[in-house]
């Protein structure tokens, strides 16, 4: 198979530093461009920020370019810039002709651009077509969701698939690479935990909707239940660990659920896309878990599949709780944009 020349835009940050270990020996992408803003001109290892492992040597001898479609040799881009950036320079490249995959939060809700967990939704690809049409791109742009909800949804859609969802209460206890680099303050961040992220109950909300929604005609009827989200910073530094109360519209016995969920795949496994983890959902027995510091990296493919534990019946027969843990770097940015893009290119939605 011919591998696809692939560009990361913002890729010197954290996320981006996971993307280059993900695509570093892919079999089916090969990153040929790397973009920056202040970092223009220098050599990527000179440019990177954080503490991510190091790149493979030629990777680290590329040097930073403009974020510009002028710039940049490639058959496709990932995206992991900041939001403002990214509401201007991704409609840019898509409208130069480049497919843009994309874990910014700027254009998700928009009514032509799909948002996508390749397990969940991968019908909703489809609509990248009415998106070039309407947009009068030969580019587009596909969406991944915030790192908090791809957690909560991958568990979620197993139950929601069998049972119906009624209503959802959902509380999170992010980590601090959520963040970005340099992330919270240590003084703010040790010994405490701040209960309050800017606009992130309202995008889990939104999104939520959107992913679980009804694909038709070219566009998403959202879904219709009741969610409400608290979300709170914890000092950990990877996993987003989240306790979901979930109300059904049919009666839910908790060890069939959590047959549900430790049996659930869906197309991409039954693709076996390279970055797919063998079982999406990963389900614990012990009651102690899961937890961040042993589990986030849990899976075939570390990282990408969601780890749930404590499945209890609720007050309700038609009510369960349980919590959920994902890697928020991996299954929540780089690798599921990855896993998106190898979806996308089965679809055949990929140049080359």
């Amino acid at each position: 198979m011919k591998r696809l020349k692939v560009a990361i835009l913002g890729a010197t940050g954290v996320v981006g530093q996971h993307y280059i270990k993900l695509l570093a020996n892919h079999p089916w992408f090969k990153i040929t461009a790397l973009t920056g803003s202040t970092s223009v001109g220098r050599r990527y290892v000179e440019a990177v920020r954080g503490e991510g492992p190091d790149p493979p040597k030629e990777i680290a001898e590329m040097e930073v370019l403009p974020t510009d479609p002028k710039h940049v040799d490639a058959d496709f881009v990932f995206s992991c810039l900041p939001t403002e950036a990214a509401r201007e320079l991704e409609p840019r490249f898509a409208e130069a002709g480049f497919p843009v995959v994309s874990d910014a939060s700027a254009h998700r809700m928009e009514h032509d651009v799909p948002l996508i967990i390749p397990e969940v939704n991968p019908q909703h690809l489809n609509m990248v077509e009415r998106q070039r049409k309407n947009r009068n791109w030969d580019g587009f742009i596909v969406t991944t969701p915030n790192c908090t909800t791809v957690g909560l949804v991958l568990a979620l859609y197993p139950l929601y698939r069998s049972y119906g969802v009624r209503r959802l209460y959902v509380t999170t206890m992010q980590a601090i690479s959520g963040a970005g680099f340099p992330g919270v303050p240590a003084l703010s961040i040790t010994s405490n935990v701040i209960p309050y992220i800017s606009k992130e109950e309202e995008k889990v909300e939104q999104e939520t909707m959107k992913l679980l929604g009804e694909y038709a005609d070219g566009g998403v009827k959202p879904a219709s239940f009741m969610v409400e989200v608290t979300c709170t910073r914890v000092p950990t530094v990877d996993g987003h660990l989240e306790a979901l109360h979930i109300e059904t519209e049919e009666n839910i016995d908790v060890e069939e659920a959590k047959r549900v969920l430790a049996d659930f795949t869906s197309l991409p496994q039954e693709l076996n896309l390279p970055t797919a983890p063998r079982r999406p959902v990963i389900v614990r027995e012990e009651p102690d878990r899961p937890q961040p510091r042993v589990d986030v990296n849990a899976g075939s493919v570390p990282g990408m599949s969601v780890v749930v534990g404590r499945v209890r019946q609720g007050k309700l027969r038609n009510s369960v709780n349980l919590l959920v843990l994902s890697h928020n770097l991996i299954r929540g940015a780089a690798g599921g944009a990855v896993l998106t893009a190898e979806l996308a290119h089965h679809m055949k939605l990929l140049r080359g």
